[in-house]
């Protein structure tokens, strides 16, 4: 039994027996000291700024809250914090997801943002009951949001138009990684890639699981924005969603990239890698442990 448990139990005791608490200790094996000690510590002030953290990012949980604590600088252990979280009945069900084992296939390991490009669609209606869809394209290497496109359809020259200016303002990715969708399957989407020079990587049929990354960031879009959101019109739905993706890129931490924003992560990667960087020369021939954790020798990554 707990220490916890055994002080609870000398409690019932105490208060239902004509018994000495010193009594009591001796027969439950607990100190006298730390059976009469009372708390006095006060948690109200750290319970009112989680309350209005969570009120501000409700799909957030206990750490990313505390991020945001320090941000504003309270300086907080990270144990009690989640002593606090729980007390405050903050604590987000989440569904348990079933899982299949199956074999894993090994992807080739992205050492820079370009590298490759995730795509997908997600869905969602507005108050008036009219449809939506919202076209998504992540650098899966920095995490970034390149494109949160909202509209009723996207024919072959609509998708290409927004590719088109993603890549005029950051450059073509080496590939891009999307499902077998018509509009992933067109003829002018394919043929816009094979002009750009890009390589188009259809998962497999039914296997949603390799193209996790962007299925990952659908689900902090739906938590965090859709869910969250009431749309009046596709207007309104184009400027929160705007909104949402600027607050991911910019402001909310990923716990892949060390707890950093991903537009914070890519600048930091693109300062280092930069020719005119102090140790630019020895980048390349030496080890170097990245913001997520990875180290890159030669070209190849690897989780440490």
């Amino acid at each position: 039994m707990e220490l916890v448990e055994r002080k609870e139990e000398a409690r019932w005791l105490y208060a239902h027996f004509l018994v000495s608490q010193r009594r009591i200790c001796e027969l439950m094996h607990v100190a006298e000291s730390s059976q009469r000690y009372v708390s006095r510590r006060n948690d109200e002030e750290l319970r009112a700024r989680l309350v209005e953290a969570a009120r501000e990012e409700p799909k957030w949980g206990y750490r990313r809250l505390q991020l945001k604590l320090e941000a504003k600088g309270m300086q907080v252990n990270h144990k009690r914090v989640y002593r606090v979280y729980r007390e405050a009945g903050l604590l987000i069900r989440r569904r348990r997801r079933k899982r299949l084992l199956r074999a894993g296939f090994t992807r080739p390991a992205l050492t820079g943002a370009n590298q490759e490009w995730a795509m997908d669609f997600v869905h969602d209606a507005a108050a008036s009951g009219r449809k939506f869809r919202v076209l998504s394209v992540i650098d899966v290497y920095t995490r970034e949001c390149l494109a949160l496109e909202v509209d009723t359809g996207f024919p072959g020259p609509r998708m290409t138009r927004v590719l088109e200016t993603i890549v005029g303002e950051r450059g073509a990715p080496e590939a891009m990684r999307c499902d077998n969708g018509p509009e992933f399957t067109s003829r002018h989407f394919l043929a816009w890639a094979l002009e750009k020079k890009i390589a188009v990587v259809h998962i497999e049929p039914g296997k949603p699981v390799q193209n996790a990354h962007v299925e990952s960031f659908h689900g902090k879009l739906r938590d965090e924005c859709l869910n969250a959101s009431w749309f009046g019109n596709l207007w309104e739905a184009r400027a929160k969603i705007a909104a949402w993706q600027k607050k991911y890129n910019e402001e909310r931490p990923h716990s892949s990239l060390g707890n950093l924003p991903p537009r914070e992560f890519a600048r930091r990667i693109a300062a280092l890698r930069s020719p005119t960087a102090p140790c630019a020369p020895q980048f390349r021939e030496q080890k170097e442990k990245d913001l997520t954790g990875k180290e890159v020798t030669s070209g190849v990554s690897h989780v440490v």
